[in-house]
């Protein structure tokens, strides 16, 4: 398996598919990327030369934010909300929807599994 940036990338695929496994490399950036370093984007991952993988990872460490540093980045912008307490920080902060989503119902992957709430039945009682 060809490495780079420390991810392995899948040997069976082509490169502009085998590339959008690193973190922050999509379908665009993969066929930019494949059109700048002169890599015939069909051919298959395991067919790369060294010197491809070597231009192809240089150009990664040049021109785009993927991987490590990105994930670094985006943990030190939700850090930056939590610290001002911004709406959008206390919302990260409590585990929360951050984007306007409703929380009435639905919402579980943000909130986890239910937590019954007892004490309903009194209600229903001293109406009666």
């Amino acid at each position: 398996m060809p490495r780079l940036l420390g991810v392995d990338i899948p040997n069976d695929r082509p490169t502009v598919i085998a590339l959008t496994y690193l973190y922050g490399v999509g379908p665009k950036v993969a066929r930019d990327l494949c059109a700048k370093c002169k890599v015939d984007p069909h051919r298959k991952a395991r067919e790369l030369q060294e010197s491809e993988l070597a231009r192809l990872s240089s150009l990664l460490d040049k021109d785009y934010v993927v991987e490590g540093q990105l994930r670094r980045q985006i943990g030190q912008n939700i850090a930056r909300l939590k610290d001002i307490n911004c709406y959008r920080g206390i919302r990260h902060r409590r585990g929360l929807p951050v984007r306007g989503q409703r929380t009435r119902t639905n919402a579980r992957t943000r909130k986890g599994p239910k937590k019954t709430v007892a004490g309903k039945k009194g209600v229903k009682e001293l109406r009666s």
